[in-house]
């Protein structure tokens, strides 16, 4: 097997293994390390030598021996034991029960912050390392290693069960473990930072993430418009950029290169989630990235829905970056004038001061309204602000071509 064919198996397998040795050990941060530590060997060994009939029971069985020898404390018993485990491997029967959702409800704890909930997800049941982590959101490995430490030290010092919440707790917890998924996979399809416009591989993993909890809760309409919402907007990745990289918008992308079957898929999601007994904000979402993947043309986008649909968004999660999305609607239904005067309302929300995402949009409308020395400052502003290096190009041609 391929050394990316292990890694695929190996993200599979990883939270099923620290599930099962969780439930039978506790002590969830020192079978996380265990955890992480047998995966390592899997890299190495399983590439060269093959994969083991059964691959789980391997890794359940060397991350129990070196679970066992951190709590022996006995360095001499850990070096020879660990070293027998990585050779000589006798699997170990795993569980049949998936607790992959109980290890998210149990990453995403509430005494952590997003941040933190983030990387704890991405290491312990997305199976990354911490430097794979570290390089998604460009910050130092040791940095990043201390963030999951300290988050892993929170949830020891809460006293944390390997349970399922109940009643109202659990879907509370559940709206974290959806919103970490959804931060996870937006910081994969627009990234914050860097050179990439997009980190196919963090998107992919919040997909296969959201799918597992879909699979567990396939009657939870929020659940199942989060994935969604994540498949129909996926398919646009490969027309979000040019081959040099530079950043396509939505309205200039070659349309039948969408991915197709992503749509179809999501759409059929898109209809359970809207028939459900209430509307969730993922579900709204997934409606309006339906609306635009159902248009053959841009010109054919349904804007009149896009605007109905952000202001229901908009009464039940209110959100400024909703009101931001519904002024472009607002803007396509009644004019480039209306949708500025909707964004006027934005400039005294500080979590929007500044925003190159309010600037950007504020500078197309006044683009569209002919205010060209407007709408250049903008642009210029706008470029200043994101630290997207494709995002920083595009918004510099758009200045560059009012400036000619």
């Amino acid at each position: 097997m391929t050394a990316p064919a292990v890694e695929d198996l190996l993200r599979e397998l990883t939270p099923q293994v620290l599930g099962a040795l969780v439930r039978r050990h506790g002590q969830f941060e020192g079978c996380e390390d265990a955890v992480q530590e047998a995966c390592l060997a899997a890299t190495v060994q399983w590439p060269a030598e093959g994969v083991p009939d059964n691959p789980r029971g391997w890794l359940m069985t060397v991350a129990s021996r070196r679970l066992i020898d951190e709590m022996r404390s006995d360095h001499a018993r850990r070096e020879r034991e660990s070293a027998t485990a990585a050779e000589e491997v006798v699997p170990e029967d795993v569980p049949a029960t998936d607790d992959t959702l109980v290890l998210l409800f149990l990453c995403c704890h509430p005494t952590l912050t997003p941040a933190s909930q983030t990387a704890l997800t991405l290491r312990a049941v997305g199976g990354l390392t911490t430097a794979e982590i570290a390089r998604a959101f460009l910050v130092p490995e040791a940095t990043m290693a201390a963030r999951i430490s300290r988050a892993k030290q929170r949830i020891k010092a809460a006293g944390s069960s390997f349970t399922l919440p109940g009643g109202e707790e659990r879907e509370a917890r559940l709206r974290v473990v959806l919103h970490v998924l959804y931060l996870i996979f937006n910081e994969g399809y627009t990234a914050s930072s860097g050179s990439e416009l997009h980190r196919t591989d963090l998107a992919q993993e919040a997909i296969r993430l959201t799918r597992t909890v879909h699979a567990q809760l396939p009657e939870d309409g929020e659940v199942t418009g989060l994935l969604a919402l994540m498949l129909v907007t996926h398919a646009r990745r490969h027309t979000r950029t040019t081959r040099a990289g530079d950043l396509v918008p939505l309205d200039e992308q070659d349309r039948t290169l969408w991915d197709r079957a992503l749509i179809d898929e999501g759409m059929e999601l898109v209809k359970v989630s809207l028939a459900g007994p209430a509307l969730g904000p993922y579900a709204l979402q997934a409606a309006i990235a339906a609306t635009h993947a159902d248009a053959a043309t841009a010109e054919d986008t349904n804007w009149q829905q896009v605007h109905a649909l952000y202001l229901i968004l908009e009464r039940i999660a209110p959100n400024p970056m909703v009101t931001l999305n519904r002024a472009i609607a607002l803007a396509e239904t009644e004019g480039p004038s209306a949708g500025l005067a909707l964004l006027s309302g934005l400039d005294s929300d500080d979590r929007m001061a500044g925003h190159h995402r309010l600037l950007s949009v504020r500078a197309h409308l006044l683009e569209k309204t002919g205010d060209t020395a407007g709408a250049y400052e903008n642009y210029r502003r706008a470029a200043k602000a994101t630290a997207s290096i494709a995002e920083q190009r595009y918004l510099e041609s758009r200045a560059r071509r009012l400036n000619t």
